[in-house]
């Protein structure tokens, strides 16, 4: 719409809301294959809505309306308060389901780690108890072989000793019949001489040595 038609307009709606009739008895037809817009004459008109018609709105109907708008205004502001607070809402819940799902993602590694550290635990206990099992294992091997070898150091020392006995009363029982081989034939002619060698061996004092304890 050009500015030409638009000053059109203005002329005839202000011809229309005149009291007096501007084209005769009434006023021309408006062309039914346009866009009709009611508009209040007692407040500002927007242009831009296709044709003009101006009413006249009594006192009760300016009020209903004005209610209505309101209403209306109202509803919208209540609407967008009540949008806005299903968005804070939806978000918060948003928030707290992000929230929830770290909080389990949180627990679920620190129940990993649990299991982890109570494996570790496990296998070192294990390898604790292997290794003192092993340990027994020695100390029992070598207590044991400790005394096997003081029980063979033992039995060598008491078969020791009882050689050293048994050689020591060999040596006393030959002393004793060299003795008595002197004492009842030293006096033959034929067993002079031998006898007094056998004296003469047995006066000599004997180193005897002493057999070790068993």
């Amino acid at each position: 719409m050009n500015k030409n038609t638009i000053v059109v307009l203005l002329v005839v709606l202000a011809a229309g809301c005149s009291s007096g009739p501007q084209y005769g008895t009434s006023a021309p037809p408006m062309d039914t294959g346009r866009l009709v817009s009611e508009r209040d004459c007692t407040r500002p008109i927007d242009a831009g809505g296709g044709n003009l018609m101006c009413i006249e709105l009594t006192a009760a109907e300016r009020r209903a309306k004005i209610a209505e708008e309101e209403r209306q205004a109202r509803a919208r502001k209540e609407a967008e308060e009540r949008a806005a607070r299903e968005r804070l809402e939806r978000e918060r819940a948003e928030q707290l389901a992000r929230e929830e799902a770290a909080r389990k993602a949180q627990a679920a590694e620190a129940e990993r780690l649990a299991a982890e550290r109570r494996r570790a635990e496990a296998a070192a206990a294990a390898a604790a108890s292997a290794a003192a099992a092993a340990e027994r294992e020695r100390r029992e091997k070598a207590e044991a072989e400790a005394r096997a070898r003081q029980r063979a150091e033992q039995e060598a020392r008491e078969a020791a000793a009882r050689e050293c006995r048994r050689l020591e009363q060999e040596q006393a029982d030959g002393r004793a019949l060299l003795a008595s081989f002197v004492a009842k034939y030293g006096k033959v002619d034929e067993f002079k001489e031998i006898a007094g060698q056998i004296s003469a061996f047995l006066d000599k004092a004997r180193k005897a040595k002493p057999c070790p304890p068993a």
